[in-house]
């Protein structure tokens, strides 16, 4: 693995710590706000989690792609559309990334 694609993945996993925190301080300030009521909790349990980055989904296709299943990931991207990452409409980035990691499933 190259420098600069270990140092794009420790950034990203920055980012999603950061995020993690966030979202645990907005819950608890929710939970202790002088406005207690059902209503925090409620939404606690509602929220969706985040959705993908182009750039986490990269991640995943880039350490697919060096496990060997490069071709693979060009038949994903056809599937859905596009001929390069960019060109996958970000609502299919859940998707792409979940057949992605089925991959190694049928090695």
């Amino acid at each position: 693995m190259s420098k600069m694609s270990d140092m794009a993945m420790t950034i990203e996993e920055l980012r999603n710590a950061a995020a993690a925190i966030n979202e645990a301080a907005n819950w608890l300030a929710a939970q202790f706000s002088s406005d207690a009521d059902a209503t925090p909790v409620a939404e606690a349990k509602t929220e969706k989690k985040p959705e993908l980055t182009l750039e986490e989904v990269r991640a995943v296709l880039a350490e697919k792609s060096r496990a060997g299943h490069t071709a693979a990931i060009r038949t994903l991207l056809q599937k859905y559309g596009a001929k390069k990452l960019s060109g996958v409409d970000p609502k299919h980035y859940e998707a792409l990334s979940k057949d992605a990691e089925e991959l190694d499933d049928g090695k």
